[in-house]
């Protein structure tokens, strides 16, 4: 996994891009988020940051996770996240209580943001998979919305698996790939990308680098 950081969708807007047209984007703000730990090749058995965010009050915070975040010289958080990092990195450059900036993003770079969808409760088949349901006709009565026919006849005699059904909608991890970050703004620790990303405004989503393209070198990833 490619670098990343941790933020919280502030909502969507619209901004103009260099050719002048009007785009939708999704802003992100990611402000205090700190490295809180660096696990190492030779201690771990592998590199990675486990980076946190948010803000909670100590008296929320049980003794193991407050001991955790004292032992890196920072206050607690309720959001945490390990971005593991290949060998070419060094993470001997990172220590716990470093913040992360949006210095790592810059303007036209490709993301992937992460997040979880909105819960929808449970839905029928024509919200949740986009069934067109039975016609409004003459004949049709009380089945507009049905699902239909699901059974496979005699052989194999049953429902098949994952075959769509009515059930709970939304409520789970999902990444929207290869959104283009339209601006950076590193004094106000803000995102502009391109389009909407999952999750409810105020929501925690994380951004990091594409994996469908090499992570840019040589950006600002901890704040002098």
């Amino acid at each position: 996994m490619a670098l990343g950081i941790l933020g919280r969708k502030v909502g969507m807007t619209q901004i103009f891009d260099d050719n002048g047209a009007l785009v939708p984007v999704t802003v992100i703000d990611t402000s205090d988020c700190m490295v809180s730990q660096v696990k190492t090749q030779d201690k771990d058995g592998y590199q990675a940051l486990q980076v946190a965010s948010g803000t909670r009050k100590p008296q929320n915070i049980n003794k193991p996770t407050a001991g955790h975040f004292k032992k890196a010289g920072m206050a607690a958080k309720p959001h945490r996240q390990e971005f593991r990092l290949d060998a070419s990195m060094d993470v001997s450059t990172y220590k716990a209580g470093q913040t992360l900036t949006v210095g790592m993003f810059q303007k036209g770079d490709k993301v992937d943001v992460v997040g979880t969808s909105k819960g929808r409760g449970t839905q029928g088949v024509v919200k949740r998979w986009g069934f067109h349901g039975a016609d409004a006709t003459h004949g049709v009565s009380d089945y507009f919305r049905h699902g239909g026919s699901n059974g496979a006849n005699t052989f194999p005699g049953k429902v098949i698996k994952n075959k769509g059904m009515p059930g709970r909608m939304g409520d789970v991890r999902t990444t929207t790939l290869n959104l283009k970050v339209l601006e950076v703004k590193e004094s106000e620790n803000l995102i502009l990308v391109k389009g909407a990303v999952p999750g409810h405004i105020n929501s925690l989503v994380m951004v990091r680098y594409t994996n469908r393209r090499p992570a840019p070198t040589g950006r600002t990833v901890i704040k002098a």
